[in-house]
């Protein structure tokens, strides 16, 4: 793989159980990358490592006086300068490819999983934290990856000119050959303790980098409050943090460079000693003296690697291990209580559920994609023309469903084709109406909104859509089936146009949801802060929409929703920063624009409430009461309770003038 042919048409399959496992798996994956590295790695160093032997007989050359072999000592230097050249300029080629292609398969992964995981992943990995693996982690195990080659062509050519001192001076080489294991090897005691305190820089600048993260997310609320001094306190007392945890760090590394540096001085000083020595006994001669001390000085050059091999794995080890925990997510059947999730047991590694066709479909549906033993319209074996169930009322409802439309005992069976329904707390959502939902608790709220869009709180209670799991649907399908927006949605960064460009099924134009929406003051105010050609939908929109109030950003969103057009939306409070005037615009223009389709609002507003076909309420994890709106607000306290903020007191009243009424009522009656 080279630069130019990136990115990967294919990333692979990462192994993300650990750390090390995931830096084999890098490695393994660019094995021809490495092997050609290795290759210009070994002609460079042992070119350079040849040096000392050309110098040493153009020396001995000289003192013999011998023409002939001093004119070869200067054609194997200059052979040796040129593969020297050669060597170094494409080993620096092939190592920085390395570098930029193993980085690029990790952001490719990373961006992968992030598309695949969606919104779930930032509530199961802090911001920060995906920031920096996605940054700085990428760079050093990238890093990593290329100086492996390196190191190895290092090692293999510190061996050889061992050997080779071996046998063209036994005496001295024998000291070399003892002397440069231990010079290599004696910073390797102090390895775990610098690779202690590069792993705790790394977790210092990585909270940081959330804490960063976070103020700049919550900047204009932050200024609205006052409280800017506040967190810059926090971030900068959390940056000397860091500057300290790299101060120890550095000192430790520096300790390590001092070692690299003060005992091969000292094995040049015992080789010079001794060479000296021998020959003033005439038992080595001047030029192999100068070969063996010039073979030592130059091998603190490839000495370098060992240093830089293991400064590579400590500070990329903690990073590879942080990108393998992200890797390892996997959209599953087992969500907790904040949207975590497990691989399921015997999933594949693509996420398509065991026993699934290689085109995605169910194992025992028919190629058309409906299940087996449902007829070709797609509807279930059994049911009526009409899409209903057989033995259900004509209303469509099963047939032991209670009046107001509630399931008894929530069992699976009794939905019929189309619906969304949750087991787990009886939640159903009838094909082409809008249900509102109300729950007492926002996060609770927020839960179930994802559990609607495939995230199971529990094994073996995921979602039906039309009476089949949507966890067990492959997320392509799911997604083009289910759209949920949180009450927190996020606008990126560019042009209207751009903002509004997301796949759709073509049903709803941008100017149908942006009217549905109510965002005419909106495009209003975007076209005039864009003076050069006057067009709202060329208007530049800043990161994460700041340049946009609260209920702008809420009403671009929603119609970005709409555009889309799915079978099933799902949306989690989305009119909670807009007037009440712009709500009730918006509750119309919704139901006008979705009619026809399962649409789920959460939601407390009267104003939405009251036009939707079926509300819901949750309470406690369960469905307590299904009706309207109107109905419930008469005959349902906690419904009340929460629809209209009323208090305990206030609710006892109400309950005393409503038995006031009724026994005048009886009197008049009477």
């Amino acid at each position: 793989m080279q630069i130019h042919d990136l990115p990967y048409p294919d990333p692979g399959v990462p192994d993300a159980r650990s750390g090390p496992r995931f830096l084999w798996w890098l490695g393994r994956n660019q094995l021809g990358g490495q092997v050609k590295a290795l290759a210009w790695g070994l002609l460079h160093f042992t070119s350079v490592s040849a040096l000392p032997f050309c110098v040493g007989m153009a020396i001995q050359a000289a003192v013999d006086r011998s023409g002939s072999r001093l004119a070869l000592a200067g054609g194997l230097l200059a052979l040796a300068a040129f593969a020297i050249a050669l060597g170094d300029t494409f080993l620096h080629r092939t190592a920085v490819t390395n570098w930029i292609t193993a980085a690029a398969r990790v952001q490719q992964l990373l961006a992968r999983k992030a598309a695949r995981l969606g919104a779930a992943l930032t509530r199961r990995v802090a911001a920060g934290e995906v920031v920096a693996v996605s940054t700085g982690d990428v760079e050093k195990i990238g890093w990593f990856v290329e100086a492996v080659s390196r190191f190895t062509a290092a090692a293999l050519t510190v061996v050889v000119v061992c050997v080779s001192l071996l046998v063209y001076q036994p005496a001295l080489g024998l000291v070399v050959a003892v002397g440069l294991p231990v010079v290599a090897l004696a910073a390797l005691p102090l390895l775990p303790r610098a690779t202690r305190r590069a792993d705790f820089q790394r977790e210092k600048a990585g909270r940081a980098t959330e804490l960063a993260s976070d103020t700049v997310a919550g900047l204009r609320v932050l200024r609205g409050i006052g409280g800017e001094e506040l967190f810059l306190d926090r971030y900068r007392s959390a940056s000397q943090e860091v500057r300290r945890a790299a101060v120890r760090s550095a000192r430790m590394w520096s300790l390590i460079s001092a070692i690299q540096v003060l005992l091969p001085g000292l094995l040049m000083v015992v080789v010079v000693w001794y060479g000296i020595h021998l020959a003033r006994q005439g038992r080595i001669t001047v030029g192999e003296l100068v070969t063996v001390y010039s073979s030592v000085m130059v091998l603190g050059y490839p000495l370098r690697h060992f240093e830089e091999i293991a400064m590579a794995y400590s500070f990329s080890r903690p990073s590879a291990r942080r990108a393998a925990r992200v890797l390892s997510l996997e959209r599953a059947t087992g969500i907790d209580g904040m949207g975590s999730a497990d691989v399921p047991e015997g999933a594949q590694p693509d996420g398509v559920p065991k026993g699934s066709r290689p085109d995605g479909a169910l194992k025992g549906s028919r190629p058309d994609g409906a299940l087996k033993g449902s007829r070709p319209d797609g509807a279930l074996k059994g049911s009526r023309p009409d899409g209903a169930l057989k033995g259900s009322r004509p209303d469509g409802a099963p047939k032991d469903a209670q009046p107001e439309g509630a399931l008894k005992g929530s069992r699976p069976e009794g939905v019929p084709a189309g619906d969304l329904y949750d087991p787990a707390t009886g939640l159903l959502a009838p094909a082409g109406r809008l249900t509102a939902v109300v729950c007492g608790d926002p996060d609770a709220a927020g839960r179930l909104a994802e559990r609607l869009g495939g995230h199971p709180a529990e094994q073996g209670t995921s979602v039906l859509l039309g009476g089949v799991p949507l966890d067990e649907v492959p997320l392509d399908s799911a997604r083009q089936a289910v759209l949920v927006q949180d009450k927190d949605p996020v606008l990126l960064s560019g042009s209207l146009n751009e903002l509004l460009d997301v796949p759709a099924s073509g049903g709803v134009s941008a100017r149908d949801a942006l009217a549905a929406a109510r965002c005419e003051d909106v495009l209003e105010a975007l076209a005039q802060g864009s003076p050069e050609t006057g067009d709202a939908m060329d208007a530049r929109i800043t990161e994460r929409g700041r340049s946009l109030s609260g209920g702008q950003r809420q009403r671009l969103a929603l119609a970005r929703s709409l555009i889309t057009d799915p079978a099933v939306l799902v949306l989690d409070e989305p009119t909670s920063a807009v007037d009440s005037h712009t709500e009730a615009r918006i509750a119309r223009g919704v139901r006008g624009l979705r009619e026809g389709r399962t649409t789920v609002v959460f939601t407390s507003s009267p104003l939405l409430l009251d036009h939707a076909d079926r509300v819901v309420l949750v309470h406690e994890g369960a469905v307590t009461a299904v009706g309207v709106h109107r109905d419930l607000l008469r005959t349902e306290p906690r419904y009340r309770a929460v629809v209209t903020r009323e208090t305990d007191e206030e609710a006892a009243l109400g309950g005393v003038l409503a038995m006031n009424e009724r026994k005048e009522e009886i009197e008049e009656s009477a």
